[in-house]
């Protein structure tokens, strides 16, 4: 990941809804969740959401899957793991190594 994306991943995440939705996909796993359940679930409105869908996808922290005629959004687990590493790479006075147990523990599998 390089300067550019993480503005614009950190961008995304600086809203409130944003976060909320990224949040919510993050819980709900690899499955995801319908496009159109993720603004009832929050209580707020479609339009709204689709909006914010948009940004989260374009930053990389989101991804859109078919499902029949449903659209499914989860959460990019790369792209979120590669906001992470660049956002540790210089961490610990260039000992990158003393923050593996760190980087370790927030990342996972998904």
């Amino acid at each position: 990941m390089d300067k550019k994306s993480s503005l614009a991943a950190l961008a995304a995440l600086g809203q409130e809804t944003r976060l909320d939705i990224f949040r919510l996909l993050v819980r709900a796993g690899a499955d995801g969740v319908p496009a159109g359940e993720i603004a009832g679930r929050l209580g707020a409105v479609q339009n709204t959401v689709s909006a914010h869908l948009k940004v989260l996808a374009q930053a990389g922290l989101i991804s859109p899957g078919r499902d029949g005629r449903t659209v499914r959004y989860a959460a990019d687990m790369t792209g979120f793991r590669d906001l992470l590493a660049y956002l540790m790479e210089d961490c610990c006075e260039g000992r990158p190594e003393l923050c593996r147990p760190v980087i370790d523990a927030v990342t996972c599998r998904c």
